[in-house]
């Protein structure tokens, strides 16, 4: 029988139902194995333009670092959501510059 996770659980009649959380740690992949591409967003924001970084595969503590690092080096706020980390304005060439000092070798800019 497959089993479902908990999100999937709608009602259960089984009273020794265990409820919780699988814990699954994403190792976080070297600098130079991450392969991160830039993106300029406007969609859904008002006009106003986010630089997105997308592609980091790794746990959620090494990300938000990355992100917190990026932010500060670019002097503009920021948050991390859903494996992407939003920088607020377009600073696509700076955080290409920056990740590539940092070790993340296979970074690029992608869309317009």
């Amino acid at each position: 029988m497959k089993k479902k996770s908990n999100e999937e659980l709608v009602y259960s009649t089984n009273s020794n139902l265990n409820f919780e959380a699988e814990e699954t740690q994403t190792e976080t992949l070297k600098p130079s194995q991450q392969k991160l591409r830039i993106f300029l967003d406007k969609k859904q924001r008002g006009g106003k333009k986010v630089s997105l970084i997308s592609g980091f595969v790794g746990n959620e503590s090494d990300i938000q670092e990355l992100g917190k690092s990026l932010k500060s080096s670019c002097g503009t706020g920021g948050s991390v959501k859903d494996g992407e980390i939003l920088i607020q304005g377009d600073f696509r060439d700076r955080l290409l510059e920056l990740l590539l000092k940092k070790g993340y070798s296979q970074t690029k800019k992608a869309g317009g």
